[in-house]
């Protein structure tokens, strides 16, 4: 668990450089694209963007999300051997632009026809992607998943700007193909290399994603509106039994209020800034969070938890009433309830540590549990 927070930190720090937000990875439905649909437009609406840029984020996104969920899985790809055949979505911004990232498996044979099909459209003027798009709407042969590249072309036009790409070897068989798409209005200019820098650095997050088995991931300001939004898009992503899913739910409140309640907010950001990690293995579900607290509430703090762990479940229990319904107790002591009660419901002890920040800040890392077997 303690090499889950390590990732953990590094997934924050990986992220923060390069302004990453979002990041799904998994099986993607029909419901996940919605709650990723939402999630995404309540934050764009958060944002002060020009209205003509949201209009095509969202529409880029819908066809990038349409295009994973068709394409997600080569036809003859072992799903338990290669772990990279989880699709991907990602959303970051930087500066006034906005880039969004998809991926998924590819046959390696699909990929000079592909290739040939994305120099083409990156070739066209707006008039000429209009003109080819109404001639593949009409005369492009349709595959078994549907569409015959409209959904490129498409993108395309919508976003005003080239489709930028990579393919990454998996074996002799397959590849993942990481499609990059940044939406612009006509007078924009984007530095091209910084873009494929952007890709490379995507790349290199997919992999520690992969490599912990890591699902869903937020990386931002955390407040009560961005958690519920938040809240909305994880219901959709937890595939599990009722009582197990609850289970996790309840814990994921806990962790994302304590964030909220108690996060200590840095000289650039207005809100708490944090990270939210979900990930699983054959055995658990892990909830790990950051998120940057007073240096002078450190020691006490990793104290708190430290006491909280050498507790047997019945004293916890015993302590939890005590604080709760002790009137006479101070706010401060009443703030390690929400850390007592994710022991409580998760069963396992918790993981935690702490990072230097700055001469005011540490930055608290803590992980959560949840047994897949004890759901019922």
């Amino acid at each position: 668990m303690e090499n889950k927070l390590e990732s953990a930190y590094r997934l924050f720090s990986l992220m923060n450089e390069d302004n990453l937000g979002y990041i799904y990875r998994g099986n993607f439905t029909d419901e996940i694209t919605e709650n990723i649909l939402k999630l995404t437009e309540a934050n764009l609406q958060h944002e002060e963007s020009r209205n003509k840029i949201k209009k095509r984020i969202y529409s880029i996104m819908v066809e990038g999300l349409q295009n994973i969920t068709r394409h997600q899985h080569a036809d003859d790809v072992d799903l338990e051997k290669i772990e990279e055949t989880f699709g991907i979505f990602v959303i970051q911004k930087i500066d006034d632009y906005y880039f969004i990232t998809t991926g998924n498996v590819v046959d390696n044979d699909n990929i000079p026809p592909l290739k040939e099909l994305l120099e083409k459209i990156n070739s066209l003027s707006k008039d000429e992607l209009k003109e080819f798009y109404k001639k593949v709407l009409t005369e492009g042969e349709m595959s078994d998943k549907g569409g015959a590249g409209l959904g490129l072309i498409d993108m395309a036009r919508k976003s005003g700007n080239k489709l930028f790409y990579k393919f990454r070897k998996i074996d002799d068989s397959h590849s993942y193909f990481y499609l990059h798409t940044v939406p612009v209005v006509e007078s924009s200019k984007i530095d091209e290399k910084k873009i494929f820098d952007t890709i490379n650095n995507i790349i290199n997050v997919h992999s520690l994603l992969n490599k912990n088995n890591f699902l869903l991931i937020y990386n931002g300001e955390f407040s009560q509106e961005s958690s519920v939004n938040l809240l909305g898009a994880i219901k959709g992503h937890i595939t599990t039994s009722v009582s197990l899913k609850n289970k996790l739910f309840y814990v994921i409140v806990e962790m994302l209020q304590n964030i909220v309640k108690h996060g200590s907010m840095t000289e650039e950001n207005l809100a708490n800034p944090g990270v939210f990690v979900i990930g699983e293995d054959n055995k658990y579900f892990y909830i790990l969070t950051g998120n940057f607290i007073d240096k002078s509430e450190s020691h006490l703090l990793l104290n708190k938890l430290k006491q909280i762990n050498e507790y047997s479940i019945d004293e916890l229990e015993i302590q939890y009433s005590k604080i709760l319904f002790d009137f006479n107790v101070d706010d401060e002591k009443k703030t390690g309830l929400g850390f007592i009660d994710i022991r409580l419901k998760s069963q396992n002890k918790l993981t935690f540590s702490v990072k230097d920040y700055n001469d005011k800040l540490d930055f608290l890392l803590l992980g959560s549990k949840i047994n897949k077997t004890h759901g019922e």
